[in-house]
């Protein structure tokens, strides 16, 4: 199923790359001046190849994109499997979590909401420590069990709601669509993340969560905060069925669950003794690292735009 990119959402990646540009024209021109900075050069050259694919992901056809936001999960869920620790017995129990996987896009594919908002929190939440039962190993149960539950719920579920925005009917046609509201929530999402860091890099000295993540500072957070409300307002009316007034709302929402997201795998980084959760994405880290800040919003953004906007 083709999707229609109209001219909004080519505005909208045409800014995208205009930043970029900006940022790899500044950066030549500290390098030629010796003033070296390696990695945000990385940061710059990864956000260029992401980019690029996530454009490509959304712009050919639906089940193009499902099948990516899938992979995504999938490649979120084995970098979290890789990280934490697990029992022997427990890794029969793998192959239902990653079957999980497949069956969730199953439901947004083709459209079911009743599947898709129960069948990981209620049947797979049974199942699991039904399997594990099964394997006749209590040693570490509960930690076991509650461990599979919030990786399934964090990397599968919570970030499955950023694809189910690509079907979601609206009452209002004529925005960007679906298409719309994930370029919408992933440029506010990213871009939180993006502003609270030069923020805090410009002005921050007093830590918000010292024990959590030393490097958060309070004027990072506000300063990130402040630039995603008065982003969520400029693009609500291009790429939602939003007015700018509840875009201004929305990037509020975005900012601080953004920001609680990050933080909370900040806090599993932490407990695990670990700085990034793997090295696939040069200058960032893992993909967890990246889709971080997006289990939060991801979820509260689409059940907000559903229950006001969807039909």
């Amino acid at each position: 199923m083709p999707f229609t990119i109209n001219e909004r959402i080519l505005w909208t990646i045409g800014g995208i790359y205009t930043i970029l540009v900006i940022a790899s024209v500044v950066l030549w021109l500290l390098k030629k001046r010796g003033i070296q900075l390696k990695e945000v050069e990385q940061r710059v050259r990864s956000w260029w190849v992401m980019a690029t694919i996530f454009v490509v992901a959304i712009s050919i056809s639906r089940n193009i994109s499902l099948i990516f936001f899938a992979l995504i999960s999938f490649l979120a869920l084995k970098e979290y499997f890789s990280i934490i620790p697990t029992r022997r017995a427990d890794r029969r129990i793998l192959f239902w979590a990653y079957l999980a996987i497949p069956i969730q896009y199953y439901w947004i594919a083709t459209e079911w909401y009743g599947m898709f908002i129960i069948f990981i929190p209620v049947y797979m939440f049974l199942y699991l420590p039904m399997r594990m039962v099964l394997i006749g190993d209590t040693k570490d149960f509960l930690r076991a069990a509650g461990t599979l539950h919030w990786g399934m719920m964090m990397m599968v579920f919570s970030l499955s709601h950023l694809a189910y925005l690509l079907v979601l009917d609206l009452k209002d046609g004529t925005n960007a669509g679906g298409p719309g509201l994930v370029l919408y929530l992933v440029i506010l999402t990213q871009l939180n993340d993006v502003t609270q860091f030069l923020w805090g890099k410009a002005l921050g000295k007093r830590k918000i969560v010292p024990k959590v993540s030393p490097n958060k500072t309070w004027a990072g957070f506000l300063g990130g905060l402040l630039t995603t409300i008065l982003i969520g307002g400029s693009l609500a009316p291009l790429l939602t069925p939003m007015n700018w007034q509840v875009g201004l709302l929305l990037g509020a929402l975005i900012g601080m669950a953004g920001f609680i997201g990050d933080v909370t795998v900040s806090a599993l980084k932490r407990d695990l003794d670990i700085k990034d959760s793997g090295q696939l994405i040069p200058g960032h880290g893992g993909i967890l690292d990246r889709v971080d800040s997006l289990t939060y919003t991801a979820p509260l953004f689409f059940h907000v735009t559903r229950y006001f906007y969807g039909l």
